[in-house]
């Protein structure tokens, strides 16, 4: 999308309210009121995902098969008696690495557009892809950085659930589409692309960049000679 591949100068900062990680999905995890939803297509395309400041590399493979995996776990439960299938493109991600400074903020995400089909009546539920800021959450390991405390595949692995839990919450808050009552939106469409530019906007800032790496290849230096 051109949203993700222009910046504005000057945004507003904006901090969405950071939720705990999602668990993985178990008999006792709770369900919400989908109505008739069952889960049909599940298609993740990662490919041009665009690499956030201070952020390890990552493969689109790896990204597009975990978040599969998350949203089939926790979304394949529901068995209501229409189909209905989600489309979700990875636009950016960031995992935060280690050696970055705090004042940086280094933060593990995915920008997310996400669209809904009806598959009886063969289109879309939402005329405009929904724009989603999945953040790893807050624990006593992401307070540190989690570049620190966890390895990249775990970072994935996080943020796909919690990805596939917050999907699943917009679904409840468009209740009308599978015949239930809708609740109340979590954030708006404001507030994620907010969250998403502020996310991004590190990376039309060459001084702060060039200012990261050094420290990043400092440490990883002071790491080698231990």
């Amino acid at each position: 999308m051109k949203l993700f591949r222009t910046f504005f100068a000057v945004i507003a900062t904006l901090t969405l309210v950071a939720c705990g990680e999602a668990k993985m999905v178990t008999e006792e995890t709770p369900m919400l009121a989908l109505g008739d939803f069952a889960f049909g297509h599940n298609i993740v395309v990662a490919e041009g995902m665009q690499k956030g400041a201070f952020s390890r590399n990552a493969e689109p493979e790896e990204i597009q098969t975990s978040l599969t995996a998350a949203l089939a776990e926790r979304l394949g439960r529901y068995d209501g008696g229409k189909l209905y299938h989600l489309g979700i493109k990875v636009e950016a991600y960031a995992l935060a690495m280690p050696g970055i400074p705090l004042l940086f903020k280094p933060k593990s995400a995915y920008i997310l557009t996400v669209t809904a089909w009806d598959d009886a009546a063969g289109g879309k539920l939402n005329a405009e892809p929904r724009v989603l800021t999945i953040f790893e959450g807050t624990s006593a390991q992401t307070l540190v950085g989690s570049g620190i405390t966890r390895k990249k595949e775990e970072q994935i692995d996080i943020l796909s659930r919690n990805a596939a839990r917050r999907i699943e919450r917009w679904l409840e808050e468009n209740g009308e589409w599978f015949g239930v009552e809708s609740k109340g939106a979590e954030t708006t469409q404001e507030e994620d692309t907010a969250a998403a530019l502020e996310l991004l906007t590190a990376n039309t800032d060459p001084a702060a960049l060039a200012a990261a790496e050094k420290a990043a290849a400092a440490e990883k230096a002071a790491m080698d000679a231990e």
